[in-house]
């Protein structure tokens, strides 16, 4: 029997979050459990909140082993454009080690910039904040697509409290405007629903996932239904006019990022690579990687770009073995 996890830290909805009932935020935790074969009790889970730049509120979900209740965050999960930090939960549990997962600015049930300008440094200096006072103690750091190019731009700021960096399916060789294209078209390309079932079904059309029941949990997550009745995502992105991708730079923008991380690798942190067999990371990018990179592992996972959704337990083995 699993024991449900509480909401121990209560938190305002904010400009993006959803309109679910507080106490509902959790109701999924015991599926997630089942599905990645956790059979203890389920950790504490409490969402926090941090005043970051212009006074904005940055959230975030800390799940802690109830036999470690003083334990600072072992891993900290940054997400990809559109998602949340609730993405990371199966994974969580699947890790069974304190973890941390924040709700990137825009996103979730942090607030969203008044400038809507969310490039990756922004996003870094934000997060840099967050992770002093919510993991002051050495961590692995783990991001997904541009939470990934967050983590590697936060990551030479960290010093001896990194322990390793993960980075899921993207590297700073990617082209928005091609590699990542069919995101920003997913993400814009329609702006509300009729029902939630719909977007699941617009998300399986554009190969975000296969698992209907795990599409499902990550659409509840991260809409919101309006007076009118119809459905809409909850995050700033889905409410600008143009594509997200639009506004980050022809070419490959983020290639300035290779050398943070030349330099976190060449300072002996082990930084690896994760990619899905269906993803982002074909072989030229790896192959950059490699160049880029010598001896940083790179691992496939089975599945899409977003693999912490559909392969939560596999990603989370190969976490746990890159990171130790």
């Amino acid at each position: 029997m699993y024991v449900a996890a509480t909401l121990m830290h209560m938190t305002q909805l904010q400009s993006g979050a959803q309109g679910h009932d507080e106490q509902d935020e959790f109701r999924f935790l015991n599926a997630d459990a089942a599905r990645v074969g956790c059979t203890g009790p389920l950790p504490t889970v409490r969402r926090h909140e941090v005043t970051v730049s212009d006074g904005r509120t940055l959230s975030a979900l800390s799940y802690t082993p109830r036999d470690q209740p003083d334990a600072a965050p072992r891993y900290v999960f940054l997400h990809g454009m559109g998602l949340n930090a609730h993405g990371f939960d199966p994974v969580a549990l699947a890790l069974g080690a304190p973890v941390l997962a924040l709700d990137l600015p825009g996103h979730g049930r942090s607030d969203w910039r008044e400038d809507a300008n969310y490039r990756p440094d922004l996003l870094a200096a934000d997060v840099l904040i967050a992770l002093e006072q919510l993991a002051p103690e050495p961590f692995v750091l783990v991001g997904h697509s541009l939470g990934g190019l967050v983590a590697a731009i936060a990551a030479p700021q960290l010093g001896e409290r990194l322990l390793g960096l993960v980075i899921l399916d993207i590297t700073p060789g990617i082209s928005p405007q091609g590699d990542a294209s069919e995101i920003g078209d997913f993400i814009s390309g329609q702006r509300d629903f009729a029902t939630q079932e719909e977007m699941v079904e617009r998300a399986i059309a554009y190969g975000i996932g296969e698992d209907r029941a795990a599409l499902t949990r990550g659409v509840a997550f991260n809409t919101r239904q309006r007076p009118d009745g119809r459905w809409e995502w909850a995050h700033h992105f889905a409410h600008m006019d143009a594509s997200p991708t639009e506004g980050m730079g022809e070419g490959k923008p983020f290639a300035p990022i290779w050398a943070l991380l030349e330099a976190v690798h060449a300072g002996g942190i082990n930084v690896s690579l994760v990619r899905g067999s269906g993803g982002l990371i074909g072989p030229d990018l790896e192959a950059e990687w490699h160049e880029r990179l010598p001896g940083a592992a790179v691992v496939t996972v089975h599945g899409p770009h977003n693999i912490h959704e559909t392969s939560p337990a596999e990603l989370a083995a190969s976490i746990s073995d890159l990171s130790s």
